[in-house]
């Protein structure tokens, strides 16, 4: 599994908030990997993977707004039915704790990454 860091912002949830964060990286230069979005009421909290992050808290900083870096794993399966839930197993058999998991499959590629935060509960 290779490892990576994560940014985890706070944005108000409103039109152009996101877009208003992802205009700033690209601004910066500093691509986008990996994201996840998850809303409430009045806030909503993006988990980023991006290419270069000291770049990108920068730039986010500029625009007045945090980031917490995290380590998370990435984990590049096959795109195939089960290929998610035998990973999460052989974790559970490890005793590793899955917090959270987001990812994507490229059209065509035949493999899909996943980002994942997870701690040994042992």
């Amino acid at each position: 599994m290779k490892r990576a860091r994560q940014l985890t912002v706070a944005l108000p949830n409103q039109p152009g908030a996101l877009a208003g964060m992802c205009e700033a990286l690209a601004a910066a230069k500093v691509n986008i990997r990996a994201i996840s979005v998850v809303d409430s009421t009045e806030a909503c909290l993006v988990r980023v993977v991006v290419d270069n992050p000291a770049a990108a808290r920068k730039a986010l900083a500029e625009k007045g707004l945090s980031a917490c870096e995290t380590l998370v794993r990435l984990v590049e399966l096959p795109d195939r039915v089960g290929a998610l839930a035998e990973m999460a197993g052989r974790l559970a058999k490890r005793k590793v704790n899955i917090h959270y998991v987001y990812g994507s499959a490229g059209p065509g590629q035949g493999k899909s990454v996943i980002v994942a935060e997870a701690e040994s509960t042992r």
